[in-house]
């Protein structure tokens, strides 16, 4: 009988989120495939630095310790190297001992049809064309700052004992539509709190990290409330009185967030290191290059297919 992923949260991570190819990418913009094919060959033994991806997935892959028997993650390297580049990846996953074992090695070629055949929960990538097939087709996905590569804590129990996860989220436009956001941009904040205090017991509608969250709390259901090793925050420039509506719609959501920051428009870097993010997501790349500097972050390329792109929208999609 085959084997199934639909019971587990799958997680989609490039080799450039897991591990830090700065230098290799800068061979491969500068100097051509070849030349990068020909060095990842040639130093395959050398080990990979963990990339800004990496403490994320090692502590979600410890969760597979929890239960005997239940495995609640799995995670799949989904690459745009060749087969024969890739050794060196898995010499990596190899020598920090990270229970990794399926793979998708694309030579080039988008990811974008393996996403949905893998029934990915969250796919992790630097690349932008991936990341935003992903969100059109309805799956997670943020675009992973490889700018800024935190140091990885020594974690010599990573197969023992389970990993404290600490996942962050901005608000609109990433757990919610932009409907909110987009009278902001044309009208100004008044207009924007006067609509939210006016809608206040009406839902937000799903934004592209509303499935996820879902799939975190059921995973925090089924380890229990009681000293979980997920913790969830919401981060937001929102604040009174547009809280009410956010509140409200988790709650018919009914999911769980463990902490919330109505920060008002205050800079949300040191909030999240406070909280201790292994990663933030938020659509704005202003706010995840300010907050990768602080803890791994990732921009998540939304897109309101229900109106036109504005100006600032356009130079995300041409610059990443």
């Amino acid at each position: 009988m085959a084997k199934s992923l639909t019971d587990k949260m799958v997680i989609g991570v490039s080799s450039r989120a897991l591990f830090d190819l700065s230098a290799e990418n800068h061979i491969f913009e500068t100097e051509g495939t070849e030349s990068y094919c020909r060095y990842q060959v040639e130093h395959e033994n050398d080990v990979l630095k963990p990339g800004p991806g990496f403490e994320l997935i090692r502590s979600l892959l410890t969760l597979n310790q929890v239960k005997p028997g239940r495995e609640l993650v799995e995670v799949i390297v989904m690459s745009r190297n060749s087969p024969d580049t890739s050794l060196r990846v898995f010499n990596a996953i190899r020598h920090y001992g990270l229970p990794i074992t399926r793979a998708v090695l694309a030579s080039g070629a988008s990811l974008a049809p393996y996403l949905n055949a893998f029934h990915t929960d969250l796919f992790l990538s630097a690349c932008e064309d991936d990341v935003q097939s992903a969100v059109d087709s309805g799956i997670a996905g943020g675009i992973i700052c490889t700018e800024h590569v935190m140091k990885v804590k020594a974690f010599p129990d990573a197969q023992r004992e389970p990993a404290r996860i600490r996942i962050a989220f901005d608000g609109d436009a990433v757990l919610f539509t932009d409907e909110s956001e987009q009278i902001f941009q044309e009208k100004g904040l008044k207009a924007f709190e006067e609509n939210e205090s006016n809608l206040a017991k009406t839902p937000l509608q799903e934004g592209p990290f509303a499935n996820f969250l879902r799939k975190l709390s059921d995973l925090q259901r089924e380890l229990g409330v009681e000293d979980c090793p997920i913790r969830t925050a919401l981060v937001t420039a929102r604040s009174a009185p547009a809280h009410e509506r956010v509140i409200r719609t988790l709650r018919a959501w009914n999911v769980r967030v463990d902490e919330a920051f109505f920060l008002g428009g205050l800079e949300k870097k040191e909030i999240l290191r406070a909280f201790g993010a292994q990663i933030f997501f938020d659509d704005q790349s202003i706010h995840t290059m300010s907050a990768s500097q602080a803890v791994p972050a990732a921009r998540v390329p939304y897109r309101n297919r229900k109106r036109p792109l504005t100006s600032n929208e356009e130079t995300n999609v041409k610059t990443g």
